[in-house]
């Protein structure tokens, strides 16, 4: 893939583990979820469409090439282990359904379209997650989805530009910075936090750049449209 053009290397870390899951029975009503994500040990094909051996339980919603793969920050967990000291589930990484963990990559960090080399695959930023119901009944707890959107510890979601082998303990190096302005705590919300007020210019902005994921630019233009 040709950079020329962006701006030079910001961010390096390592992927510290690499997890995933397959769906399982969830919630009261029998729907399947793979939330619950297991570490794994050794490389795995990154493809288009999300990692060897992953799967989601409700493709509608989850999965595809905007959500190839989900990053959670290690460094949120101190303060979901501080609010929920009884939940065991935030003991390990995994809790919050990433296939990637790692540290140096919350969402003040990155921005959209952020483009890193991780093992040989290339992958891009495409949105911060945008939480919903499932996390409150994982962790038996009212209150997740509204503390994710307050605090705006969402993760975030990745596309593969190239696809590739990786594993845990792998270099994550950023490769490119097309969106300087656009950080990916500024975007959740604009989008999902409700901070989306007299930014109509940049409602639209959004909703016409291709490197945001789809549902997110049709919902920017939702919004712009008042």
């Amino acid at each position: 893939m040709n950079l020329v053009g962006y701006q030079s290397l910001m961010l390096r870390t390592k992927l510290d583990h690499l997890l995933t899951g397959t769906p399982k029975i969830f919630g009261d009503d029998g729907e399947l979820s793979a939330i619950a994500k297991d570490p794994v040990d050794r490389s795995l094909m990154l493809g288009f469409e999300g990692l060897e051996g992953n799967q989601v339980g409700d493709p509608l919603r989850h999965g595809g090439r905007d959500k190839a793969v989900h990053l959670y920050p290690i460094e949120h967990y101190d303060f979901w282990r501080e609010k929920y000291p009884d939940v065991s589930e935030l003991n390990e990484t995994g809790a919050f359904g990433e296939n990637f963990s790692c540290t140096g990559l919350t969402e003040d960090q990155l921005c959209l379209g952020d483009i890193f080399r991780v093992g040989s695959a290339l992958i891009e930023c495409s949105h911060a997650r945008q939480p919903c119901w499932k996390l409150n009944h994982r962790f038996g707890k009212g209150d997740v989805l509204k503390t994710v959107v307050k605090t705006g510890k969402s993760g975030s979601y990745f596309r593969v530009l190239e696809e590739g082998r990786v594993k845990a303990g792998d270099d994550f190096v950023q490769q490119a910075r097309p969106y300087p302005d656009w950080p990916l705590d500024w975007l959740f919300g604009m989008i999902i936090g409700g901070g989306h007020k007299g930014q109509a210019a940049e409602l639209v902005a959004l909703s016409k750049n291709r490197t945001l994921a789809e549902s997110w630019r049709v919902r920017a233009g939702q919004l712009a449209a008042g």
